[in-house]
């Protein structure tokens, strides 16, 4: 099985040193006994190398050989980001962690606060249950609700193909305490890592959390971030209800690495047609997931 990365120039990054060790293995297999290993070094070709630089940075190989010492291995330090990535310029990346969807269904335990709510709504699509709002601060939030999970069972009770007034009323009417549910991550979005580039900005603008168009040649171009979808977090944190400057404070404050969890706009936009804006904007769960 490949290696995955986070984003594009993790896996470029990660080529580039695949070939450098390649090149430095074939200079310690064609060495000969008799020549110095500094005079071996300036005179075995470097066409196993630079060429492949030439492709992913644009750099020729004779600025490159200028700048890099050839008498010693160059090995990067490398981190495992979930299972099978490899992060060579992400790294062990905290915002890459706690944007991570997994595939699975994990079961939640919750009860209810001292009104007797737990803290959410949740709405119908394709015959499915999804979490479209959690309160600050509720029962839901605690136990990591977050917009977009799919409710799978309550209870014991298979949810699919109920409607959002029977989902409601149901939760409604459950016991205060001991409430289970059967929950998958977030299957309409998906999360893209993005690097920085020299100026700070990613290469994207949005308008009221809405995706509007690319900068050619950035970053987000390059990692496939779509318009028309809607940015729900940043760096694993819900950004659903804030306003785009405190938005931007979170891209300002993050580092070089991004994380962004989209999910397409139609989607969003039937998810919370029936929330007032007012109460996303005032009571919306915005704190950060535990990692």
């Amino acid at each position: 099985m490949s290696a995955m990365y986070p984003s594009l120039e993790d896996m470029k990054v990660d080529q580039m040193a695949q070939a450098q060790r390649a090149y430095e293995h074939q200079v310690v297999d064609t060495a000969q006994p008799a020549v110095p290993v500094a005079q071996e070094a300036t005179e075995v070709s470097t066409s196993s190398l630079y060429p492949i630089l030439d492709d992913y940075m644009g750099l020729s190989g004779e600025v490159m050989a200028q700048h890099m010492a050839q008498t010693h291995q160059v090995v990067p330090h490398y981190t495992q980001v979930g299972q099978g990535q490899i992060a060579p310029i992400s790294g062990d990346h905290t915002g890459l962690k706690r944007a991570e969807i997994k595939p699975g269904v994990r079961e939640v335990l919750m009860c209810k606060d001292g009104e007797g709510k737990m803290g959410l709504r949740v709405c119908s699509i394709n015959k499915g249950v999804f979490v479209s709002f959690v309160y600050r601060d509720s029962p839901a939030a605690m136990v990591g609700l977050r917009f977009g999970d799919q409710v799978l069972q309550v209870n014991g009770e298979d949810v699919a193909g109920w409607s959002t007034e029977k989902a409601m009323k149901y939760l409604k009417n459950c016991a205060p305490t001991d409430i289970r549910m059967a929950v998958r991550d977030r299957p309409f979005e998906r999360t893209l890592t993005m690097q920085k580039d020299s100026t700070g900005h990613v290469g994207f603008v949005f308008k009221d959390n809405k995706i509007t168009s690319l900068v050619k040649g950035s970053s987000a171009a390059r990692n496939g971030l779509l318009i028309d979808h809607h940015m729900v977090e940043v760096n694993g944190q819900n950004v659903v209800g804030l306003k785009e400057t405190e938005i931007k404070q979170l891209f300002d404050g993050c580092g070089r690495t991004v994380t962004v969890t989209i999910i397409p706009s139609f989607v969003y936009d039937h998810m919370i047609k029936s929330i007032g804006s007012k109460l996303v904007k005032k009571h919306m769960d915005h704190g950060v997931p535990d990692v």
